[in-house]
């Protein structure tokens, strides 16, 4: 009964995504601004909808301002999570890009890939340059990798270098904590339980069976907990403001 029911969702899925592609790569073919959102936002909520990924919000996201949210990360089905709540483009690590299905449809996210290398952050900064001077949110994963949830990896502050460029003093960062508090309805209390929702490094599955795994469950609950920002103005020293991230990030779950 659950893999028909899993069945059901990715067949779902497939649909939803047929109906909704089209439009938006009409949009994206004239239009890159902030109307580009709207259909990845109604497609994230529809996505989120169909693999049942529930969340309570705590905090308040800041918007009417351009904002890095600096977040952990547990899995790519993070992405229709806070695809759903926020209006931003996501900053991935270029792998995603070559993802069969995932990465096509992450392009039309507006998605943008960069080498996370210390030795290429310079030229990824660049890439991203036109983006943040025209007054894009993004959305981050700095600490490089998903976990399974337990604590918050280290923040690469090499990320942080985007927000302290001349011209960014007016940007925001705001850190972000993802819980999962359930997954197929109960408190998951092993790791192989959170890994129904979590896809961390060490998981040996491919992303298409995990994400079958995790459409056979009743889906997660999560908490997402939006930290009061700070102002790239008041920092000089990329370290110091990835730890700043880190420490609020990093608290928030283990508040959670």
């Amino acid at each position: 009964m659950s893999s028909f029911k899993a069945s059901l969702k990715m067949l779902a899925f497939v649909l939803w995504s047929i109906v909704l592609v089209p439009p938006q790569m009409l949009i994206l073919a004239f239009h890159k601004g902030k109307h580009a959102y709207a259909i990845p936002f109604l497609w994230e909520n529809g996505v989120r909808t169909i693999f049942q990924i529930r969340y309570t919000i705590e905090g308040v996201p800041l918007r009417g301002h351009q904002v890095f949210y600096m977040s952990n990360h547990l899995s790519y089905l993070d992405v229709p999570l806070l695809g759903s709540i926020l209006r931003a483009s996501f900053v991935a690590k270029s792998e995603v890009e070559k993802w069969p299905v995932f990465g096509f449809l992450s392009k039309l996210q507006q998605t943008e890939f960069i080498e996370r290398k210390r030795t290429s952050i310079g030229r990824e900064t660049g890439k991203l340059a036109e983006k943040i001077a025209n007054g894009r949110s993004l959305i981050l994963f700095p600490e490089g990798t998903s976990t399974s949830g337990y604590e918050v990896f280290p923040f690469k502050s090499s990320l942080f270098t985007l927000a302290l460029g001349s011209g960014n003093e007016d940007i925001f960062l705001q850190p972000v904590t993802i819980s999962l508090l359930k997954v197929n309805g109960e408190t998951p209390q092993t790791k192989d339980e959170r890994d129904l929702y979590a896809w961390p490094l060490d998981l040996d599955m491919e992303l298409p069976p995990h994400l079958f795994r995790f459409a056979k469950t009743s889906g997660a609950d999560l908490r997402v907990t939006f930290h009061p920002p700070v102002r790239a103005r008041d920092f000089t020293d990329r370290k110091v403001l990835a730890k700043t991230c880190h420490d609020s990030v990093s608290n928030g779950l283990k508040a959670a």
